[in-house]
C-alpha cells in the first residue's frame, strides 16, 4: 500500500466533542512571504507572512478550492487561527471542514507520532450534560494518575478545593478543563474522587510526559464468548497516531489467527484517527484471500488529481480471514477509524455492524505545510478517501452509510472489554445473530451521536495530543 498518506484524523470544533489530526506526510507550498515554501529556513514569523504563508498553501492544495473565501482581510484577524477559520468559513457551513484545517506544532505534533509523547494525567474524561458531572472513562497504564487510583468509572468530585458542580454551574465543561491546568509536566493538582463502590479518597497528581500506549495491556485484546457456542476477537485501539500500534496489532491478530477466530470487535469508541499506514495494516490483517483488491482510494482536487491513488490490501503474515465484524463507536471516533469501516463495507455487506452510537463523520484528510522557522505545521484538508465502491459521503457519520447500526450506552460503570458492558455486549448480540436496537434518527434526519447526554470533555484549544486523542488530559 502507498504509505505516503500517513496521518488521517479529526479535529476538534470548540462547540463539539470530537477529535484530531492530519495527514503526516509533508508538503511543500509556494508563495506565502518571505520563506514562503515547506521548510521556511529562513521565513519571517510575522503574523502577516504567516497569513500569506497559509493562504498559499490552501489556495494550491485546499481540497475544496470554490469554497476558500480568498475575501477574508488578514488585518482583521489576531492569530493564524482565526485567520484559517475564516477563509474556509465556506466549506464549514457545509459540513465540509468542521475545523480540520488547522496550524500546530511542527515539534509537538512529532514527538506524539514518533513516540506518543504527552505531559498530563493518563485520563479520558466525560461529562454529564444532565447531571453536571465528571467521570474518567480510561486510565493509561503509563499515566501518573492511574497508580494514584483513577480507572474507569471514576468520579471527580473536587478539582483543587472546588467541587466539579459548582464549576460546571459557573463555567460549563470549560471550567473544570481550565481547573485542571495547562499540559506541562510538573502541573499539580488535588482531586477529590469516588470509585464505583463509592469509596471516596483524596489524592494529589502531577502532570508528566508519558508515552500512550495504543493497546491496553489491561483490556485491549481479549477473546470473548459470544454467548452461542463461538469465540470473538476482541482489540480496543486507543489511537492510530503512534506507530507502535502496528506491532501490537500484529500480535493481537496472531493469537485470533492461532485460535482460528474470525469474528471480529473493534472498539473504536474513544478514537480520534491517526496514521493512515496503522489503518491500511489493520485492513490488511482482516483480509485473509482479499489480497490486490481495492482497500480505499484517495482523490485531491481536480487540479491534484495527477497525485490521486489506490491502496490494495496485501498480504500479512497474521491475517485472518474476517466473516462478521462489528465495531463499536461514538462521536468521538473519526476519520482513520471511519477509513478502516468504510473500506470493510463492500467485502463484509450485512455482516458489517456500527454499534453504539454515530460516529463523528470525517471522510476527508490533511496534508502537512510546514514552517519550520516559527515551528509552525498547517494542517489543511487536501483529500478525500473512498471504498472499492466510491463510497465516502459520511460528513454526518458512518451510521447512514452502514448495512447495520445497533444502538448501546457507553457504560463507564464496566472496564472495557468487559461483555457485560453496554456496547461489549451489544457487538456480541450481532456477532451472534441476536436482534438489537438500531441507532435512531433524530427529527431532521440526521443520525443522533449522543448517549444518555454524556460528551467527551475537551479544551476549547486542544494540543496536538488532544486532537488525535479527544477526552485526554
Amino acid at each position: 500500500m502507498d504509505l505516503g498518506r500517513t496521518l488521517l484524523s479529526a479535529t476538534l470544533a470548540v462547540s463539539l466533542a470530537a477529535c484530531g489530526g492530519g495527514d503526516g506526510s509533508t508538503r511543500t507550498s509556494t508563495g506565502g512571504g518571505t520563506g514562503g515554501g515547506g521548510g521556511g529556513g529562513s521565513a519571517s514569523c510575522t503574523l502577516s507572512d504567516r497569513q500569506d504563508w497559509a493562504l498559499a498553501a490552501l489556495q494550491e492544495w485546499y481540497l475544496f478550492p470554490d469554497l476558500l473565501d480568498t475575501s477574508v482581510n488578514k488585518a482583521s484577524h489576531s492569530s493564524l487561527q482565526s485567520y484559517l477559520d475564516a477563509l474556509v468559513a465556506p466549506a464549514r457551513a457545509q459540513g465540509k471542514d468542521r475545523f480540520f484545517t488547522y496550524i500546530t506544532s511542527i515539534q509537538e505534533e512529532t514527538d506524539l507520532i514518533n513516540n506518543g509523547s504527552n505531559a498530563g494525567f493518563g485520563i479520558r474524561l466525560s461529562y454529564d450534560t444532565v447531571a453536571d458531572r465528571v467521570f474518567i472513562l480510561e486510565a493509561f497504564e503509563n499515566g501518573p494518575a492511574f497508580p494514584a487510583g483513577f480507572d474507569r468509572g471514576t468520579e471527580i468530585l473536587q478539582i483543587n478545593g472546588q467541587s466539579v458542580s459548582t464549576l460546571m454551574a459557573n463555567g460549563g465543561p470549560a471550567a473544570v478543563s481550565n481547573a485542571l491546568g495547562p499540559s506541562d509536566p510538573g502541573v499539580t493538582r488535588s482531586f477529590v474522587i469516588q470509585d464505583t463502590a463509592g469509596v471516596q479518597r483524596t489524592v494529589n497528581v502531577t502532570k508528566a510526559e508519558y508515552p500512550l500506549d495504543p493497546v491496553s495491556d489491561r483490556y485491549g485484546v481479549k477473546v470473548l464468548d459470544d454467548g452461542a457456542g463461538g469465540q470473538v476477537g476482541y482489540i480496543n485501539l486507543r489511537t492510530f497516531i503512534v506507530q507502535g500500534a502496528g506491532p501490537q496489532l500484529r500480535t493481537a491478530f496472531t493469537q485470533f489467527r492461532s485460535q482460528g477466530i474470525t469474528n471480529i470487535i473493534l472498539d473504536f469508541r474513544y478514537n480520534g484517527g491517526g496514521l493512515v499506514s496503522v489503518a491500511e495494516l489493520l485492513g490488511d490483517l482482516m483480509a485473509e484471500g482479499l489480497e490486490g483488491q481495492v482497500f480505499s482510494r484517495t482523490e485531491l482536487r481536480p487540479s491534484k488529481s495527477s497525485e490521486n491513488s489506490t491502496e490494495l490490501f496485501s498480504n500479512q503474515a497474521e491475517q485472518i480471514d474476517v466473516m462478521k465484524l462489528a465495531v463499536i463507536g461514538s462521536d468521538g471516533t473519526a476519520s482513520a477509524s471511519e477509513l478502516v469501516t468504510n473500506s470493510m463495507i463492500p467485502y463484509l455487506g450485512d455482516n458489517i455492524a456500527l454499534i453504539g452510537a454515530n460516529t463523528f463523520g470525517k471522510p476527508v484528510g490533511q496534508f502537512a505545510f510546514d514552517r519550520s522557522a516559527c515551528d509552525d505545521r498547517l494542517r489543511a484538508v487536501a483529500f478525500k478517501t473512498v471504498n472499492r465502491d466510491g463510497q465516502g459521503e459520511y460528513f454526518n457519520g458512518l451510521a447512514d452509510v452502514m448495512p447495520n447500526t445497533c444502538r448501546a450506552d457507553d457504560d463507564y460503570t464496566k472496564q472495557l472489554g468487559d461483555p457485560d458492558e453496554a456496547s461489549v455486549a451489544a457487538a456480541l448480540d450481532f456477532i451472534a445473530g441476536r436482534t438489537c436496537t438500531p441507532i435512531s434518527q433524530t427529527k431532521d434526519g440526521t443520525v443522533q451521536a449522543e448517549r444518555r447526554g454524556q460528551r467527551l470533555l475537551q479544551p476549547d484549544f486542544p494540543n496536538a495530543v488532544q486532537r488525535e486523542n479527544p477526552g485526554v488530559y
